[in-house]
Formats: structure tokens, sequence, C-alpha cells
């Protein structure tokens, strides 16, 4: 996009000084030899000031500039410039009302002091054509001055639209990762809970239990921290995308997050009643996988050592329903683990981005978690 200068500028301001110096010298030596050669001295120094003048007020500068034209020639270049600064610069009828003053003056001109070699009809068409020209520049520039100045605006709207949409975009990614590190972490870190737990109330099991159990934490704390390095990793630069991060698991990887949750010493009876796994997007495959680990971390921490039932049942072109439910221990029963009900704040927000809907409730005696999740055909 090209630049506009300012007519301030001190090259606009140079370049006038010069063309019209030049033009008004021209015309100044093409009425040498007149009886009025003082007054053209005259004229063309108030028309060069005129001319410098039109670049802060054209207006004036340009009716100033007219006057001089009834008294001499020389004053044409000015008054000429004076008219194509207005159309530029001012509105149209601003600017016809200009061109008009200037054809006026010139046919005062040609009546006092005509040229010989041209009749004033035809010295009153030329004037006519030549303002009538630079109306149209005028307006043509002014025109093409607007569009430009409206594109500019438009590509600064535009690029500062689209850095409103990147840093919202980075927010959800932030908010969504944020969702992520807690369904990993919590789930790694309840498993570490558990087992630290036994470590806590059975401290006269044999070493070998002993042994291993810690193994089990030290082994679920660098799981954690496998996993921790994962979700921090997509915080990387694009230019990292040679270091390749495992997927987020789906319910493919569901048998394997049963398993450890039965390591660890939780009874989960898993009914899975869905016809084709590998069919499901891949989105909702993975928050069915998270609606599931939520169930089975807030049952570890919150009711430990109960029973879990996790039953999932769906097909293609219905919906994809999972629930996890597990008595309530009795009341007074310590939580494992501290919660504030965050999870499943987060989980609701993930399972509504998924087009789904996700409920929870405890009624005193069992905690249900049940969440429906699309399942195109």
């Amino acid at each position: 996009m090209s630049r506009i200068r300012s007519p301030h500028h001190p090259y606009v301001v140079a370049g006038v000084l010069l063309g019209m110096g030049a033009l008004t010298a021209v015309s100044l030596w093409g009425q040498a030899g007149s009886r009025t050669w003082w007054l053209d001295v005259a004229v063309a120094v108030a028309g060069l000031a005129g001319a410098l003048a039109q670049l802060w007020w054209p207006v004036h500068g340009a009716l100033a500039a007219t006057v001089l034209a009834t008294l001499s020639p020389v004053a044409t270049p000015a008054a000429t410039m004076g008219a194509l600064q207005v159309a530029q610069r001012s509105s149209f009828p601003v600017a016809a009302a200009v061109a008009a003053a200037g054809m006026a003056a010139h046919l005062v001109q040609g009546w006092w002091r005509p040229n010989s070699g041209i009749s004033l009809s035809w010295w009153l068409l030329l004037i006519c054509a030549a303002y009538g020209a630079l109306l149209g520049w005028g307006a043509l520039a002014r025109s093409r001055r607007a569009l430009l100045i409206s594109l500019r605006e438009r590509a600064h709207r535009a690029e500062t639209e689209q850095g409103r949409r990147v840093a919202e975009a980075r927010m959800a990614e932030r908010h969504r990762l944020a969702r992520e590190m807690h369904d990993v972490l919590a789930h790694r870190l309840s498993l570490v809970a558990t087992h630290a737990g036994a470590l806590e109330y059975r401290p006269d099991s044999s070493p070998e239990q002993l042994a291993r159990a810690a193994g089990v934490v030290r082994a679920g704390v660098h799981q954690a921290l496998e996993e921790l390095r994962q979700v921090i990793g997509l915080l990387r630069e694009p230019d990292d995308e040679h270091d390749e991060l495992e997927p987020w698991p789906g319910l493919a990887g569901l048998p394997g997050l049963i398993a450890d949750a039965r390591q660890a010493g939780q009874p989960v009876l898993l009914t899975d009643e869905v016809t084709d796994t590998a069919a499901l997007p891949p989105a909702v495959s993975r928050t069915a996988y998270r609606v599931v680990q939520e169930g089975l971390t807030n049952a570890r921490k919150h009711a430990p050592e109960q029973p879990v039932e996790v039953l999932l049942s769906g097909a293609p072109g219905t919906s994809l329903l999972i629930e996890v439910r597990n008595p309530l221990p009795p009341a007074g029963t310590a939580a494992i683990a501290p919660g504030g009900g965050l999870g499943l704040v987060g989980l609701t927000e993930r399972v509504r981005l998924a087009g789904g809907h996700l409920d929870h409730h405890g009624d005193g005696r069992e905690f249900r978690l049940w969440a429906r999740l699309p399942w195109p055909a």
C-alpha cells in the first residue's frame, strides 16, 4: 500500500516551491516587455506566497491566487494549482465553487489583458476545460486517498481482531491444558496417595510388602512426572515438532486404567456394552476416558476401598452413555486426598464442549456420575 505524504511534509513544500517558482518564472518571462511589468513582478511574488499558503489553507490560498489571476497571467499557475488542491482536500461543492471563481477570474483576465494569439471565446473554452479537468483529477485523487485510508484502517482493525482471536485461542488452550493437567495428575496422585496411606497405616507389614508398596509409590510418581511432561510439552514452540508426544488416551486405554485402579486396591466392576469402540470419534473417545478416570479418582479420594461400578453402552448414530457408581462411606470417614470439586467442574465443561451432558449427585448412600456423549453415525 502506497504511503500518503502530508501536504506539510518538507519534501512537499520544497517541491511546490521549486515547481511553482519555475512555472511563475516562465509566465513572468512571457510577460517581458509589458507596460505593467512592475505589476507582474508583484503578482508573481504574491502568487508564489499564495501557492505555499495553499498547503496549509487550501481554500483561502486558492481564492487569493484567483484574485491575483484577474490582474496578471503570472498568477495562473498558482490559481490552477489552488483549484487542484481544493479539489483534492475539500468537498466537491467547495471545489466546484473555487473552480467557478477561477474561470470567472480568467474571463476577467482575458477581457482586460487579452491574448493576441487566441480569441476570447476559445480562451474561455480552454479555461473551462482546464478547470473541469483539474476538478475531476482532484476528485479522483481525493477518492483514492479516502480508499487508501479506509484500507489502512481496515487492515489495522483486521490485525487487531486477529491479535484478539489469537489471545483468546491461547487462553482457551491454557484452560484446556489446565483441565488435562488436573485429570492426569489427580488420577495418578490419588493412586500414589492410596499406596502411601497403606504404608502409613500398616507399619507392621513385612519388609517385602513395604518394599513393594514403596516401589508402587515410586513408579506412580514417575508416571505422574511423565504425564506432566506431556502436558507441559504442549506449550512448546512450533519449532519443536520433531519431539512427537504420545496421543492422549481414549477408550482403548480403559483396560489399563481399570488395571491400575485394581492394583491400587480399588474394586472396579466394568460392564462394557459398546458395540464398536474403534468407530468413536477421537475427541469423544478421549472425553469418555476422562469421565471414567475422574469417576475412579473421586471414588478413590472420597470413598476409599468402596467398590466402583463402571457401565458403558452405545452405538453409532445414538449416544455413548457412561455411568460410574460407588457407595458412599459412613459419615465421618476421612478422605484420602483433599478435593474441592473442581475436577467435576472442569469435566462438565469438557463434556459440554464435546456436545454432551454430564450429571452427578449423591443421595446419601450412593454417588452417581453420568454422562451422555454424541456418537454420529
